[in-house]
């Protein structure tokens, strides 16, 4: 094996990697010539061989595990299987410390009242959005999650609401402006 990764997921996060009688895992393995090994406590090895893997494929099934284990759906971590989809993970204990109050009022402030927020974000920028633990987690194509990676970070800094869905309705502006550019150029 050429190559191999070990990655500690949280142990309520195996289940969903490994699927109802290993759907998922057989499912990712088989979109990327990887092979991985759950154990029950949590760890999860990704391995790849030189002969049968494509190393870009080998780094999609890592991301789609890592996914998983931040709290994505495998519907929505299988995404990632697209060249351009990429995943990114922010840790709030980095930005706002350790504090369980501060983390938890920076995540309220993520997912916003009944959801609203998160929503929003999604919604304009195509990226799916994830609070879990101590982590915000991303999914998505650029420019639309190069937006909402920017929103994400002006809230933990302490951006009020208003001023974020200001910037992302410029943004879903820009947005629309450069899908109508591509398809004018594109043509029928």
């Amino acid at each position: 094996m050429a190559f191999r990764e070990t990655i500690r997921v949280p142990a309520d996060r195996v289940g969903v990697i490994v699927g109802r009688d290993g759907r998922v895992k057989r499912r990712v393995e088989q979109l990327t010539n990887a092979r991985i090994e759950v154990t029950p406590d949590g760890a999860v090895t990704i391995m790849g061989s030189t002969e049968t893997a494509n190393p870009v494929l080998t780094w999609k099934a890592r991301d789609i595990v890592r996914a998983m284990a931040r709290g994505f759906s495998p519907k929505n971590a299988l995404t990632l299987i697209d060249e351009d989809t990429r995943l990114i993970v922010i840790s709030l204990r980095d930005s706002v410390g350790s504090s369980p109050d501060q983390l938890k009022r920076v995540a309220g402030r993520i997912i916003g009242e009944r959801g609203r927020t998160r929503r929003v974000i999604e919604e304009i920028t195509e990226a799916k959005v994830c609070v879990y633990g101590r982590t915000v987690s991303m999914i998505g194509t650029d420019p639309g999650l190069e937006y909402a990676t920017r929103a994400l970070t002006m809230l933990v800094e302490g951006a009020p609401h208003a001023v974020v869905y200001k910037y992302l309705e410029k943004m879903r502006r820009d947005m629309n402006r450069q899908k109508a550019e591509l398809w004018d150029t594109a043509g029928p």
